[in-house]
């Protein structure tokens, strides 16, 4: 198997790649570190949401719903409140339908890269973001933290290593989620109807008209059951939903079968992330995004246990770790 890591270009943009046998992927470290494509190139195969060279000023522009956009503090803040330890922190609300803050300020920083290199048995790649002082978003969030997310391609597919680490000298909040966009269809000569999802969701989350949870639980319909249990059409309705997540045999993660092609796509996070956001844009064919996140949407202002909502900080010289895997079965 062939294994090499190189610097390059995506799109004119500059990129690590990454090769192991019939698999590559290139992380593009100067638009939010994000792992913007992942493909089978043997059968043609394209998993992620990329950027086209038509798209790519849009997508520099809300690097949003391509590739896998890290998102630090994730999705949706009231009024651009963050309240936190005893003080109230202010986001620009960039959300002017709802009146929210949307997505943090990591997805379209410039991140550094650590390392590139390969191995026998895989190639990789490790950025990492350092906020100080210096850092524009330091005015908004005023903690002192590096993120380091490591990828790894291999013969078991896309491995992703994530770590937060609090270098500050206060207890600072760790939310955090994954944008990640997945092609419905990713194969070739496949069609969306071809495909089937199924995710590990627990409870529905109410939310109200600005799309911040209430509290309360909304009961599953027939469909959500179904996709929950036996999978469903990824466009079967508009979905911009918020779920908890329901580990099952002590995995949680989605699955993305094509009947046609006789493959399924699994994306196997973490048992940290303990909730689900679920977007499709519209019911639009051709891309969807399950979202793993640690925290409920607008977690600081929710009157809700922290250990049942994802509400956690790091003390001073703490880190939080996770994994995850895309792969095919």
């Amino acid at each position: 198997m062939s294994i090499t890591a190189y610097e390059g270009l995506y799109e004119g943009e500059a990129a690590v790649w990454l090769k192991a046998g019939r698999y590559e992927a290139a992380i593009l470290p100067g638009i939010g570190g994000n792992l913007i494509c992942f493909r089978d190139t043997e059968n043609g195969y394209r998993f992620l949401h990329e950027p086209g060279a038509e798209e790519m000023e849009a997508f520099k522009a809300n690097p949003g719903i391509h590739g896998i956009p890290v998102l630090f503090p994730p999705n949706r803040y009231e009024d651009g409140e963050f309240p936190w330890n005893g003080q109230t922190y202010r986001f620009p609300v960039n959300e002017e339908a709802t009146g929210n803050h949307l997505h943090g300020f990591l997805h379209t920083a410039a991140w550094e890269v650590v390392e590139f290199g390969s191995s026998v048995s895989e190639s990789f790649v490790t950025v990492a973001i350092k906020v100080d002082e210096n850092h524009p978003s330091y005015q908004y969030l005023p903690f002192k933290y590096t993120v380091k997310l490591r990828y790894s391609l291999g013969e078991a597919g896309l491995s992703q290593q994530l770590l937060v680490h609090n270098e500050g000298e206060e207890l600072m909040p760790c939310l955090l989620a994954f944008h990640t966009a997945i092609n419905a269809p990713f194969a070739p000569g496949s069609t969306a109807q071809d495909y089937r999802v199924k995710l590990t969701i627990g409870n529905r989350w109410e939310l109200s008209d600005r799309m911040l949870p209430t509290g309360s639980f909304q009961e599953l319909t027939a469909d959500e059951i179904a996709l929950r249990d036996e999978g469903l059409y990824p466009f079967y309705a508009p979905m911009d939903n918020h779920y908890t997540a329901a580990a099952r045999n002590g995995r949680n993660r989605m699955e993305l079968t094509d009947s046609k092609a006789g493959v399924t796509l699994v994306y196997d996070v973490g048992t940290s992330y303990k909730q689900w956001m679920i977007w499709n844009n519209g019911a639009t064919e051709g891309f969807f995004c399950p979202e793993p996140q640690i925290n409920l949407v607008n977690a600081p202002k929710v009157d809700l246990p922290a250990d049942e909502i994802g509400l956690f900080g790091l003390e001073p010289g703490e880190y939080w770790e996770e994994t995850s895997r895309i792969y095919v079965k």
